[in-house]
């Protein structure tokens, strides 16, 4: 294994890992706000924490997000070029999705300062506003998650055929992606069990992460198909 590959798998868990941690902290944060009893009342007297979350999952899990791909195409270029790419595109558009679920996030920002300014005046139309930008919110996102799980299956796949990894794990991640597609998939059409989907992908990850930062890719990886 060269030193380039070698760094390519550090860097690969290491900016996983990052990712996954901006954009689930940044987002479960975020989720709780939107979901308080009075949640615009909630948003205004932690408007600041509210923007810096959401400016964090822009500013750290986008370029992250899309580093993760630009790493791993040319390696997996070498296997597949058509599916090395389709990663690619996958990563690059489930971000932009969770980018602009996030601009919706930050529109209740001053949403909120109207709903407070206006009291007990009537603030139908910005409770509908805000309840508008949940709703875009909640579909960016798992229109999102849908086109990353179906990355993730390129990338599981990708995995496998070349032994990067043990195929073990390749397997375990191609499952576990399958297992949050359907997650999303149920939450889109109004089934609130996609937590607990994600479980077995979220986990693969994970454990994936510290893999490559601990071990690396495999020494023994087969010569690409010409």
């Amino acid at each position: 294994m060269t030193f380039s590959n070698k760094m390519a798998a550090r860097t690969f868990g290491i900016a996983f890992l990052i990712g996954y941690i901006s954009y689930g902290l940044g987002f479960g944060l975020l989720n709780t706000m939107l979901n308080a009893p009075n949640s615009l009342a909630t948003i205004f007297n932690c408007k600041n924490q509210v923007i810096f979350e959401a400016a964090i999952m822009m500013a750290v899990f986008a370029p992250v997000n899309i580093i993760l791909g630009i790493i791993m195409t040319p390696i997996f270029k070498k296997y597949n070029p058509i599916l090395a790419y389709g990663y690619l595109s996958a990563a690059i558009a489930s971000t932009v999705l969770l980018i602009l679920g996030a601009i919706f996030l930050l529109l209740s920002v001053p949403l909120s300062d109207e709903f407070v300014r206006l009291g007990t005046g009537d603030t139908k139309s910005i409770e509908l506003l805000f309840m508008l930008c949940k709703k875009a919110n909640f579909f960016s996102y798992q229109i999102g998650m849908v086109i990353w799980g179906v990355g993730g299956l390129l990338f599981a796949y990708l995995l496998y055929i070349s032994k990067l990894v043990p195929q073990w794990l390749s397997i375990w991640g191609f499952i576990g992606y399958i297992i949050f597609i359907s997650g999303a998939f149920f939450a889109l059409f109004g089934f609130n069990i996609d937590v607990i989907l994600d479980i077995p992908g979220g986990i693969f990850e994970i454990f994936l992460s510290f893999w490559l930062i601990i071990k690396g890719f495999s020494n023994s990886v087969p010569e690409p198909i010409a």
